[in-house]
């Protein structure tokens, strides 16, 4: 298998494996994100909210492996594209991060408050809330917001190269703007992230991601095509040479002295 064979191999497997991670990651967080009061009175089930976090830790590392195979082919298209691609991917994966450390900070406030007989419950509560308004924010802002122009750049970049066929990155060029501007609305609280409206916006991405990574597994990364070459200048005529300098007339000879008139008779006396 070839080099190039073997990068989009593994970066079909990484998107499907950053797909399943993080919605499975999601369903074993249910004890904490469906007991608002779960620091005080919620179901321990610490070992299940453990095992999402490990889950959405995965699902960060996908994300940056995904940014880590894509960008050499990326680069041969324009270096600071490349770049700017693995930055949102690096973005998307710190704030994946940070909302998995925001769970578990719940899980310890629940523990503590189960071995401390006097705890004010409230400020319990309240710090508890806080922590898992943390983790709905960064699941806005990594999985949507920041999602969304990496989508977009990707998804351009096959387009233009037809590294792909052109209705799988046309599935990323509509469904990136899409989940911004879904994601931005869910911010001013135009509705829920987690509705009906929400998955209808987040489907192209979704399917775009997909059908790619089954792509890259099957097919893989078509060759670019050559760039259009310049016509060759024609050569340049030869400068017309200048006529030789014709020699210079000879001088005329100096006239012979005429003899005297008289012959015999020296000319001087």
């Amino acid at each position: 298998m070839s080099t190039h064979r073997r990068t989009a191999t593994i970066t079909g497997a990484l998107f499907i494996l950053a797909a399943i991670t993080s919605m499975a990651g999601l369903l074993q967080y249910s004890p904490i994100l469906d007991h608002p009061d779960y620091t005080v009175a919620g179901p321990a089930q610490a070992g299940r909210v453990a095992a999402g976090a490990l889950l959405e830790v995965i699902c960060a590392f996908s994300v940056i492996g995904i940014s880590i195979t894509v960008f050499p082919v990326l680069r041969r298209y324009r270096q600071g594209f490349a770049l700017g691609y693995v930055c949102f991917r690096l973005l998307e994966a710190t704030v994946i991060l940070v909302g998995v450390i925001s769970l578990l900070s719940v899980v310890t406030l629940h523990q503590d408050f189960a071995r401390t007989p006097d705890a004010d419950s409230s400020a319990y509560l309240a710090v508890g809330r806080a922590l898992v308004a943390v983790h709905d924010w960064t699941f806005l802002v990594g999985p949507n917001l920041a999602l969304a122009p990496s989508t977009l750049m990707m998804a351009w970049f096959l387009y233009r190269t037809r590294a792909v066929p052109r209705f799988v990155a046309l599935l990323g060029v509509v469904g990136g703007p899409l989940i911004f501007v879904s994601a931005t609305l869910v911010l001013f609280g135009a509705y829920q992230q987690i509705s009906t409206w929400g998955a209808l916006c987040a489907l192209p991405v979704f399917a775009y991601e997909m059908t790619l990574a089954g792509w890259l597994l099957v097919k893989g990364f078509a060759a670019p095509e050559p760039a259009p070459t310049a016509a060759p200048a024609p050569a340049p005529e030869p400068a017309p040479t200048a006529a030789p300098a014709l020699a210079p007339a000879l001088a005329p000879e100096p006239a012979l002295a005429a003899p005297d008139a008289r012959r015999g008779e020296p000319a001087d006396r």
